[in-house]
């Protein structure tokens, strides 16, 4: 059942979003700040994929690294297909693939491409949260890609970090069953639950916040 705050809060934003007559279809984010933890420790760190009940507003772009059957098979589900013969330019070049890695949100990869992509491109991965997630040479990816399509990360290496829950064309229920999918989630993960979390807003691109908790 969706929270009654949670809808009254994004509803107040989506009003004020209208009032701005903005040209471009506006994100609503949610920015969460964490208190009393102690985010030096490594387990301590947030690092949580979570599908989202009624997508992100956009969908997530999608790189695969893959080769024969796979590549044939996955290439109209994914963005972008990036076969074996060029990882080791892209890493040759790293301002290019630096680009690829900004422009899409998850990438997956043949499981037997992962140490090549390790050595070769995990510099660039790797800070950024988005090692490939591996599969068989033989998977249909189809299913992986459709979750992922409507999957936000979030990673807390800060107290301090934020996510896409919508946007602002969705209806408010909506954007708040999302935002408490995300809630529930953090405060499953965090030690001392909702007594870790500093304080939660919500805004659109542009616009103010808003505190939901």
């Amino acid at each position: 059942m969706t929270d009654k705050k949670t809808v009254e809060v994004v509803s107040k934003i989506l009003d004020e979003s209208k009032k701005l007559e903005r040209k471009f279809k506006q994100n609503i984010d949610l920015v969460v700040n964490l208190k009393n933890i102690d985010l030096n420790n490594p387990k301590n760190r947030l690092e949580e994929e979570i599908i989202l009940p009624h997508g992100r507003g956009s969908v997530a772009k999608i790189a695969l690294f893959a080769s024969g059957e796979l590549a044939v098979k996955s290439k109209t589900h994914v963005d972008l297909l990036i076969k074996p013969e060029e990882i080791g330019d892209l890493s040759k070049d790293k301002k290019k693939f630096k680009k690829i890695a900004e422009a899409h949100d998850f990438f997956i990869a043949e499981a037997p491409l992962m140490p090549t992509i390790g050595k070769t491109l995990g510099t660039v991965l790797g800070p950024r949260g988005k090692m490939p997630r591996p599969v068989p040479p033989n998977a249909d990816i189809s299913g992986l890609v459709k979750n992922l399509r409507n999957t936000v990360k979030i990673r807390a290496k800060t107290k301090t970090f934020h996510t896409t829950v919508g946007n602002e064309e969705m209806s408010k229920e909506n954007i708040a069953d999302n935002i408490d999918a995300i809630i529930k989630r953090i405060e499953q993960k965090l030690e001392k639950g909702r007594m870790n979390i500093g304080s939660i807003h919500i805004k659109t691109t542009m616009g103010p916040s808003e505190r939901v908790i």
